[in-house]
């Protein structure tokens, strides 16, 4: 990879960033799309976050290499805080668990007054990014889900608007599955769920010789919930 020819997950990312944005791409690694993002034309401005020392160290000589110090600002700093308010209208988070990212947003909320669209991909744990957007006002306007290097990773782009749009069929199975993409179920999505759904039906084969205490029998519970609504979801295609 490199940053003309992006992983097929940053790729996915990298389409959904809208032309002339001003953008921030936090936790940015080796600022491979930010430098994409303006060797393509797609903004001609950009900001490159990194908390630990070795990637901003990584990002800052990548952009000096892609002679792009003019239009990408290489900052070390905690999620957000690397941005000023009204600085960018287009925040990218890649490549962490669905928690961390929902956790930066809530913690730099104040910073994306202005910032139109959020392009966010969680390596796991989608539904903790879902519900921060439900709660905080942002619209889904699309999922992409894919497989690269027998991983699969989610893609979620959301703007202001009405948050429940497009989780009015179900807003729990919306939360866990994604509302958009238990519609169009794609090969990566079913192979996906069909795997979390036998783990799930093994975690739980395991809970049958542990005992009848309280917390155990709240975790069947749930995860019987959960592959009922993921059974319900796959069995509509």
């Amino acid at each position: 990879m490199n940053t003309i020819n992006l992983s097929k997950r940053l790729q996915t990312v990298a389409h959904f960033i809208p032309m002339g944005s001003r953008l921030a791409d936090i936790g940015s690694d080796h600022a491979y799309l930010p430098c994409h993002a303006v060797k393509k034309g797609i903004v001609t401005f950009a900001i490159a976050g990194e908390v630990a020392d070795g990637p901003y160290q990584s990002a800052l000589k990548q952009v000096q290499t892609e002679g792009l110090t003019n239009n990408i600002f290489v900052r070390k700093g905690d999620g957000l805080e690397v941005v000023e308010p009204g600085e960018v209208d287009c925040v990218t988070i890649a490549g962490m668990g669905g928690t961390l990212i929902a956790n930066i947003l809530e913690r730099g909320k104040e910073k994306l007054t202005d910032v139109k669209r959020l392009i966010l991909q969680p390596n796991i744990g989608a539904i903790s990014i879902r519900k921060w957007l439900l709660e905080n006002g942002w619209m889904l306007i699309s999922e992409e889900i894919l497989e690269e290097d027998g991983k699969i990773y989610e893609v979620l782009a959301a703007e202001k608007g009405d948050p429940y749009i497009g989780y009015e069929e179900n807003l729990e199975s919306g939360l866990l599955l994604g509302p958009l993409l238990q519609i169009k179920q794609n090969e990566p999505f079913r192979k996906k769920w069909t795997n979390e759904k036998d783990n799930w039906k093994r975690i739980l084969r395991q809970l049958e010789q542990a005992g009848d205490k309280p917390e155990i029998r709240r975790k069947k519970e749930e995860l019987l919930h959960k592959i009922s609504l993921v059974e319900e979801a796959l069995g509509r295609k």
